[in-house]
């Protein structure tokens, strides 16, 4: 269950972040590349600050 929370909540802030540089302002687009670095990053460590905020909420794996 976490982990399609996790994929929910990335693939929900970078299609936010795509929009919000559409119709708002260009600079959102760093926030996109924040979720796509921490995606890299937890590809790489297998380590995800969301997984750990999530376990810490309760939700089971």
């Amino acid at each position: 269950m976490k982990n399609r929370i996790v994929r929910f909540v990335a693939g929900s802030f970078i299609l936010i972040s795509l929009l919000l540089s559409i119709y708002v302002d260009q600079n959102w687009l760093w926030f996109t590349a924040f979720v796509g670095a921490n995606l890299l990053q937890s590809s790489i460590s297998k380590w995800c600050l969301m997984d750990t905020i999530l376990a810490k909420l309760g939700v089971k794996d």
